[in-house]
């Protein structure tokens, strides 16, 4: 298999096909970590990708489903070999947050609701700097720099010629209000924003104060999506200490509702484009 497989993505589809396997031998988790004297929660992992999985699973999971067919026991072993290979991220040690980089790596599109600051995929090398240093005080000089490598490298995404991720951004009127790493750092950073928006795959909005209310009151997420029919779309919502993932289509289904209506509520490209580099000029002065 290629080297640019997507090990993430690889297991989420992987740990699909084993809860398919398992509900079709209409079988619960329970079940299945009695008959393995395993842990439930293994199975639960492995099945929704957020564990690395081996061939030996395979083979005793596929032993207990009593799949028949050595073809599609074949398959599920080279997708499990293929799941332990490495991202590109991995070669910089420990991300906390590296499943939601596979993740990205591989989505087709991207939708995401920023309360505070200007999202990731959006940030200059400066503000992205500034940022982490200031959400994260207690961390090194060089965990920063690997922190924003991380992240710089995750734009290629959107600069790509080939492929690019289809973004939507909606930002709160805060994000442009909050003064990270200094005026000069702002004014760059939201000219920057105003420039990479005019890009066709890339729409901001702006939610502003105004508004008061709204449906994303309660915080920052983003909706992936996949061009391959068998990735479901994915909600994602960061923490300090742990992330959230729901993938379960009534859950999906409410954050995008949500989703419109914050677009809705928002200012438009023009408005919001405009908002952005009056506040970029308010930066200079």
């Amino acid at each position: 298999m290629a080297s640019n497989v997507n090990p993430t993505v690889r297991r989420r589809r992987l740990g699909q096909e084993l809860r398919r396997l398992r509900e079709l031998k209409g079988m619960t988790a329970e079940e299945v970590a009695e008959r393995l004297l395993v842990s439930q929660s293994k199975i639960s992992r492995l099945e929704n990708g957020r564990r690395s999985i081996s061939q030996r699973d395979v083979r005793d999971l596929c032993g207990v489903y009593e799949v028949e067919d050595q073809r599609i026991v074949d398959s599920l072993m080279q997708m499990a070999k293929d799941s332990r290979q490495q991202g590109w991220w991995h070669a910089f040690g420990d991300i906390p947050y590296s499943v939601y980089i596979g993740l990205e790596t591989d989505a087709e599109s991207l939708r995401t609701y920023e309360p505070q600051i200007i999202t990731g995929l959006l940030q200059t090398r400066p503000y992205a700097e500034a940022l982490i240093q200031g959400a994260l005080p207690e961390t090194s000089v060089a965990d920063i720099e690997k922190r924003v490598q991380v992240r710089i490298r995750r734009q290629e995404r959107i600069s790509g010629d080939s492929n690019p991720l289809r973004l939507w951004v909606v930002l709160d009127e805060a994000a442009l209000r909050r003064v990270v790493g200094g005026r000069q750092v702002m004014r760059e950073q939201l000219e920057h924003v105003a420039e990479m928006s005019q890009l066709p795959h890339i729409t901001v909005q702006v939610l502003p104060f105004d508004v008061g209310a709204h449906p994303g009151i309660n915080g920052q997420y983003s909706i992936l999506e996949f061009a391959d029919a068998a990735d479901s779309s994915v909600v994602y919502i960061e923490g300090v200490t742990s992330d959230l993932y729901l993938e379960k289509a009534h859950d999906v289904q409410k954050y995008t509702v949500m989703y419109e209506h914050l677009r809705a509520q928002a200012l438009n490209v023009e408005q919001s484009r405009q908002l952005i580099e009056d506040v970029a000029k308010e930066y200079a002065r």
